[in-house]
């Protein structure tokens, strides 16, 4: 179950290692997507757009949870690649301290800031009660979306992106009778939405953990393992909370941009667009969690070189799928707009495609970002990634307040690009030193 990234063909490695995670983000997008599609179908435009108006704000706070597991895998990858098991046991038990601490801290902070954060992004008044109902039940379960994401990374952290998968795929399908059932049969709209993703992404967590229980053989916990370690923890934070902090700094600048959309009236065109640009970009995603996986072991392992080698093949990779998915989106993204809305919606139809078709041009830069990002934050040194993150935020609202005025909705489509090129022009000259320095150490 577990795999070794420290040796043998990186290439291959790392393709066989990110399959499994490419599957599971594309059904964990499903969860939303599969919301948007039956709540487009079923309850109404007004409520798509009320679903997608929330979805800066999901991010927001969910990018800071998947940051967090992210962060926590790392000290573990990097212990499983130094062969250190009493190391990596003790890691794992004090991340998990710091979820339930997380979980109860957001929790709270969630339910006395959603109605504050949503008119301070303008939410258009039709749709306010349904934008505050789907979201808040999205927040009260976030301690499911917490267990599921850190088990998933420790999973990771020892090579296994399979384990996950399994789960995650029987969870999606679950949520997809929960959606049906809750809005076509009773009737609960936005809010039948929002529950049905919460519960199966709490059966999905369950059933990783009894698996990981039986299955994984290194697991098993003994007193000074399950002892509370301060350096462990400090560093722990240390990594993962920058890590958190950078999803959500680039989540802030989002919903800035989510304002100004709120501003043009076309919440329903970028509910649609932003879902399908997502789906299409997890494949480049999953290619920089791959690269924080195999650039902890390996760092653990004091393989510098296998890291180089890692770095230009994931790059090779996410260039070439970023140029293959912007041709499918200039002669087919305007079909799958038909997911969410009816054909006479042409209006809502064609700005969709603007969008996705302006986005995916520069899908490659993507690419190139998530590889970076990810790798830099898997050698430890996630603190630097802020850095990229704040240059987001500092482009998408410079989108929102200086350039939605004067261009509309044509600058919307741009915000994204330009956004991604500021992350990269200090995402990439830091990686280069970063790398040269550990070789310089490690030589």
């Amino acid at each position: 179950m577990e795999k070794d990234l420290t040796h043998g063909n990186t290439l291959k490695l790392i393709i066989s290692f990110c399959i499994p995670l490419i599957g599971g983000a594309i059904f964990q997008q499903l969860y939303n997507v599969v919301d948007t599609m039956i709540v487009g179908r079923f309850v109404g435009v007004d409520a798509l757009a009320a679903v997608g108006s929330t979805g800066s704000l999901n991010f927001l706070i969910i990018g800071f949870v998947l940051g967090l597991a992210a962060g926590f895998g790392i000290p573990i990858a990097q212990a499983f690649g130094a062969r250190e098991e009493k190391r990596m046991l003790q890691t794992i038990m004090n991340a998990f301290y710091l979820c339930i601490f997380f979980s109860i801290v957001l929790t709270v902070l969630t339910h006395f800031t959603t109605e504050t954060l949503l008119t301070w992004m303008q939410t258009p008044t039709n749709i306010f009660k349904q934008s505050y109902d789907y979201i808040s039940i999205i927040f009260y379960g976030l301690t499911c979306t917490i267990a599921y994401n850190f088990l998933a990374s420790v999973s990771r952290a020892l090579g296994d992106s399979k384990t996950p998968l399994i789960f995650l795929i029987i969870s999606s399908v679950l949520n997809v009778v929960l959606d049906l059932s809750m809005i076509i049969n009773f009737h609960m709209g936005v809010r039948g939405a929002a529950l049905a993703t919460v519960i199966a992404q709490g059966i999905s967590a369950v059933l990783c953990f009894i698996y990981m229980a039986k299955k994984y053989p290194n697991l098993r916990f003994d007193h000074h393992a399950r002892s509370i370690s301060f350096p462990i923890i400090k560093k722990l934070i240390n990594i993962a909370v920058p890590m958190a902090l950078q999803y959500s700094i680039t989540a802030v600048g989002a919903v800035i941009l989510q304002s100004a959309v709120n501003t043009l009236g076309s919440a329903k065109v970028a509910a649609i667009a932003q879902k399908l640009s997502m789906f299409f970009t997890q494949p480049m995603d999953m290619m920089g969690s791959t690269m924080a996986t195999f650039s902890g072991q390996n760092l653990g392992a004091g393989k510098i070189e296998r890291i180089f080698k890692g770095i230009k093949e994931s790059m090779l990779l996410v260039i070439g799928y970023g140029i293959v998915a912007c041709i499918f989106m200039i002669f087919f993204g305007k079909y799958l707009s038909l997911l969410f809305v009816a054909g006479n919606e042409t209006g809502v139809i064609n700005d969709a495609q603007q969008f996705l078709i302006c986005n995916s041009i520069f899908y490659f830069v993507l690419g190139i970002l998530f590889v970076s990002r990810n790798t830099i934050q898997g050698l430890g040194k996630s603190a630097l990634t802020m850095l990229a993150g704040g240059a987001e935020l500092v482009a998408r609202a410079f989108v929102a307040f200086a350039l939605v005025g004067k261009f509309g909705y044509n600058a919307i489509c741009f915000a994204n690009p330009i956004a991604w090129f500021a992350a990269i022009i200090i995402l990439i000259p830091t990686l280069v030193i970063l790398m040269k320095k550990l070789k310089k150490e490690h030589s």
